[in-house]
């Protein structure tokens, strides 16, 4: 079974419980839900510093140069 195949009979389940179950459940579907929304943030390697660095350089040297991704499409 697909992650799509299942996520869409969960939602035809959630559609279908009483609006009395809906309090009960509420509190589990937070608990699994709740790791998604705390990702692990490791810290940057030494690749991804020295990356990181150039780009504060070149937008210090030219911040003109820079598009905010608003501009650019980006959420």
């Amino acid at each position: 079974m697909t992650t799509a195949v299942l996520r869409k009979e969960l939602h035809t389940i959630i559609d279908t419980i009483p609006d009395r179950s809906l309090p009960a459940v509420k509190p589990l579907l937070t608990y699994i839900a709740e790791d998604y929304w705390k990702p692990i943030t490791e810290p940057a390697n030494s690749e991804e510093s020295a990356m990181i660095e150039k780009r504060v350089k070149e937008y210090e040297k030219d911040p003109a140069s820079f598009v905010p991704r608003k501009k650019r499409g980006i959420k």
